[in-house]
């Protein structure tokens, strides 16, 4: 069932949530203070409305607690951030999520009532940097919580030729292979006695620093 989503700042941020929720099937407000950016929206969400979301009447003139989230993704603006924050939780809106640029603007935008508080720039830099750095074997990477990913990384010279009981992965490593991929075929929840064969890529889901750990253990620098 489609929801209702208002997305008040329309900088790169914004604009990629706002287009993304639309796209989805879900009811979506966009609003930004610049006419400018909010012309460039007419034809890409539900409604895009030209306002400033430090003033009260505003918000409620949208009827801005109708909506199931509210997502904050002010640019720059650290002090416009946190007041609308502060109104929006003041005027009962359910559940907001807000952009923060840094940790302290981070810790604020929480203490004045934010449901949840994302770091768009540090989260992406940890996705590229978690593909970039000098472990080869992890080949792609899915984030699934704060704490928890799926990984693809190619089964190690050292395991080639013994099977998943006998590499024993969760016991040692506390991951889960989940899948095995290979140039032909992917079993999902393989069989225990598989014996692994050069080029295979194991499929694997685990705590962060579980994965790390296997990552630079089987590949080590």
């Amino acid at each position: 069932m489609p929801k209702q989503y208002a997305v008040i700042g329309l900088g790169r941020f914004g604009s990629s949530v706002a287009t993304t929720l639309y796209n989805e099937g879900n009811d979506v407000l966009a609003m930004d203070i610049s006419e400018e950016n909010v012309e460039d929206f007419q034809e890409l969400v539900t409604h895009a409305v030209i306002g400033d979301s430090t003033d009260e009447q505003t918000l409620r003139a949208v009827g801005i607690r109708n909506f199931d989230t509210v997502i904050v993704a002010i640019g720059d603006d650290i002090q416009a951030s946190i007041l609308t924050v502060l109104l929006l939780k003041e005027m009962g809106v359910g559940n907001v999520v807000a952009k923060a640029i840094n940790k302290s603007h981070g810790q604020v935008l929480t203490k004045v009532g934010a449901d949840k508080v994302i770091f768009p720039e540090r989260d992406m830099g940890e996705r590229v940097a978690h593909q970039l750095m000098a472990l080869p074997n992890v080949l792609n990477f899915i984030e699934l919580a704060d704490n928890y990913s799926i990984e693809e990384i190619a089964v190690p010279e050292g395991m080639i030729g013994k099977n998943l009981r006998e590499v024993n992965l969760r016991a040692k490593y506390n991951i889960t292979v989940i899948a095995i991929r290979s140039e032909s075929r992917i079993d999902i929840s393989p069989d225990p006695e598989q014996v692994l064969k050069e080029d295979d890529i194991f499929i694997v889901v685990g705590e962060n620093r579980d994965l790390e750990r296997f990552a630079k253990k089987v590949c080590p620098k």
